[in-house]
């Protein structure tokens, strides 16, 4: 039964037009990156970046080098588009993304993760078969593909969708209070700035995230309101490329409907020259038994992760561990301060020393250390470096408060603790992020 369901083999014009979309919208992202000031203001202006933790060996290239290895990536997607060595290109890109994702949280965006894991799927699906180099050179197209290389791109969009929208469900996005506050950040907007301070279209906004989230892929799944619910994101995504800016992920969104609507039409609107595959055969390769649980592995991670900050302590709202990486999109705001403080360990005295950042940060990077814990935690440790270069051992402590959607602000770091000497858990909670009771309106405040 389920090597049926896995292997039986359908029509791949889906995958070879989304492959040139994919292509193309890869090679504008990191072109585009370049014509904004992105790297600039993210990876060149700074004097470090704020990586992964663990992963302190990632750090921009020299000089212009980020503009170069933007290039790359953007030459990269064209030969994806076009099915250049495609499995090697894919390749390429994919280390390439995963290093620039990883380099850097201050510019973190869930859309760039789902990239990233877009781009691994995207190295083991066979999307060159057809209307590529590759099929050119060596004189074989492929009109066919087994269907687990649909089914995975639609699960993995339901986990995305799924638990964005359960997300949501919290009283801060429930009373308008997230929407009304992510407007009120878009009233410079010529013609819709004005309409969007409304109420009703905070409640729009608010509902809409929710029930779109929740409903989209259901509806496109099913015949009788695949077309309704097309129109319906061509509306909500564009709505998100032109109020929110999120780059390439709304039109990346609208290409992967072309594994909802049925073989026979997106033939028919795309490919008409190529034969149209219906033989339904079911072909099992040799490693159909590591392809399967390597699929398997794959989804248990997608939907356990996401879940993990139900075990740690303390409200994610507020502590942000297990934040990233657990679809939690548009979902808050947090600003605050932080303000660091050097003791020479030395000195009798103990003197405190407030700790100049303009020094050492962007101002991108100034946001950042203002109300994220990690990054609060990675530029203590990088201040005891830099002292321990100058033989002197230095403890640090911070002033934080923070405040969560405009609310009233609370003290975020306790302030008795060394964040230089102090460790950082990576699967539980961190002691010095305090915490306040979830019945406490002031958890999230």
């Amino acid at each position: 039964m389920i090597k049926r369901w896995l292997f039986t083999h359908i029509d791949n014009s889906a995958l070879i037009i989304f492959r040139i979309i994919f292509g193309f919208l890869i090679a504008a992202e990191a072109i585009g990156s370049i014509f904004t000031g992105w790297i600039k203001r993210t990876l060149i202006e700074p004097n470090f970046t704020f990586n992964f933790l663990g992963l302190d060996f990632l750090q921009p290239l020299p000089g212009n080098g980020m503009y170069f290895y933007y290039l790359v990536m953007g030459i990269i997607g064209l030969l994806i588009m076009v099915g250049y060595r495609y499995r090697w290109s894919m390749i390429a890109y994919t280390i390439m993304w995963a290093g620039v994702y990883f380099m850097q949280k201050t510019s973190y965006n869930n859309h760039y993760y789902l990239l990233l894991l877009l781009c691994f799927m995207m190295c083991f699906l066979p999307a060159a078969g057809y209307l590529s180099w590759d099929a050119k050179h060596k004189g074989e197209s492929k009109i066919s593909m087994p269907r687990w290389c649909s089914l995975v791109i639609i699960i993995q969009l339901t986990i995305v969708y799924t638990y964005a929208s359960v997300a949501k469900l919290y009283p801060d996005w429930l009373d308008f209070t997230v929407a009304r506050n992510l407007m009120a950040a878009k009233r410079h907007y010529y013609i819709i700035g004005d309409i969007l301070q409304h109420h009703w279209a905070h409640v729009t906004v608010a509902y809409m995230g929710i029930l779109f989230d929740l409903l989209i892929i259901p509806l496109l799944l099913w015949r009788r309101t695949r077309v309704f619910a097309f129109c319906i994101s061509i509306f909500f995504h564009m709505f998100n490329s032109i109020v929110l800016q999120v780059g390439i992920f709304p039109y990346l969104s609208l290409a992967f409907s072309l594994f909802f609507f049925s073989k026979e039409r997106i033939h028919n609107l795309f490919l008409k020259r190529k034969p149209f595959y219906d033989k339904a055969e079911v072909i099992v390769p040799n490693y159909q038994k590591p392809l399967t649980i390597g699929i398997l592995i794959w989804f248990v991670i997608q939907v356990g992760l996401p879940l993990r900050h139900w075990a740690i302590p303390g409200d994610v709202l507020w502590t942000e561990e297990g934040h990233r990486l657990s679809w939690r999109m548009m979902l808050r705001g947090r600003t605050g301060y932080t303000r660091f403080y050097i003791v020479d360990k030395n000195d009798p005295q103990q003197k405190r020393t407030l700790v100049n950042t303009k020094d050492y940060l962007s101002k991108k990077q100034h946001r950042t250390i203002s109300n994220k814990p990690d990054a609060i935690w990675q530029f203590a440790q990088r201040l005891r470096e830099e002292y321990a270069q100058k033989g002197k051992d230095i403890a640090v402590y911070v002033d934080s408060k923070v405040s969560i959607n405009g609310k009233k602000s609370k003290i975020f770091i306790d302030p008795k603790v060394d964040l230089a000497s102090a460790p950082w858990n990576y699967f539980t909670t961190n002691p010095w992020i305090i915490k306040y009771p979830k019945t406490d309106d002031s958890a999230t405040k």
